[in-house]
C-alpha cells in the first residue's frame, strides 16, 4: 500500500480485538446472559442490557450480505488498491461486520474468508477474501 494505514486507537472495549489481530485472531464478544454474539465492542450487551460478555474466536468465514465498491480511494493509503470493495460480511457464527475486500470485487452472496494486513505497530486489520 502506498504509505501506512491509519490505526485505530484501541477504547477500552476494543483493546481484546485488537490483542486478538496480533495473533490473527479474528474475536467477536458473546453476552453470557442471552448468548448472543455483539458486534462493535461493548462493556453493555444491546440485546438484553447484559454486562458479561466474553470474547470468542470466530472461524473468519462468511458471506457477503452488501457491497460497494470504490473506483477512488477514501485516503491516500488505499490508493494503490482501487478498485477496492467495502462490504458487510455475515459471519457463519451469526453476526455482521464491515471490512473491505481487495481485489476483484465480490457479488452479494459470495463466500468470503477473513485476511489480514499488517499494520505498522504489531496490530492486524481484519480484511477478507474469496473462499
Amino acid at each position: 500500500m502506498t504509505g501506512a494505514l491509519p490505526v485505530p486507537a484501541p477504547s477500552p472495549a476494543s483493546t481484546p480485538f485488537w490483542d486478538a489481530t496480533r495473533r490473527h485472531e479474528l474475536t467477536v464478544q458473546r453476552c453470557e446472559s442471552c448468548t448472543r454474539l455483539v458486534w462493535y465492542p461493548r462493556f453493555v450487551c444491546p440485546h438484553c442490557g447484559g454486562s458479561s460478555l466474553v470474547w470468542e474466536k470466530m472461524s473468519g468465514d462468511g458471506t457477503v450480505y452488501a457491497v460497494s465498491v470504490h473506483h477512488r480511494a477514501a485516503i491516500p493509503p488505499l490508493a494503490d488498491k482501487v478498485p477496492y470493495s467495502v462490504v458487510l460480511v455475515d459471519l457463519d457464527e451469526g453476526v455482521r461486520l464491515m471490512s473491505n475486500v481487495f481485489g476483484p470485487p465480490p457479488a452479494v452472496g459470495d463466500r468470503v474468508t477473513v485476511a489480514w494486513v499488517p499494520l505498522e505497530d504489531g496490530r492486524n486489520l481484519a480484511v477478507f477474501e474469496p473462499k
